[in-house]
């Protein structure tokens, strides 16, 4: 679909999981800019590095809950 788009950004959803996009599109709602722009590979190499847990934010924060109630 995007395949001759030269210029990524790394954009990131209320439940803290990244994606990437073009920049020469209007970011989808409910999707925000991380700050990080580049290649499609730069982007992609970014993201492995900063999204370590895979966990949305909304079971994060249920499991710090349960978690903190059984203590």
């Amino acid at each position: 679909m995007f395949e001759h788009c030269e210029s990524w950004r790394v954009v990131i959803n209320l439940e803290d999981q990244y994606s990437i996009w073009p920049t020469f599109k209007d970011i989808p709602l409910g999707w925000r800019e991380e700050g990080k722009t580049g290649t499609k590979e730069e982007c992609l190499d970014h993201i492995k590095e900063v999204w370590t847990d895979m966990k949305p934010k909304s079971l994060k924060e249920f499991m710090k809950k349960k978690n903190s109630k059984a203590a």
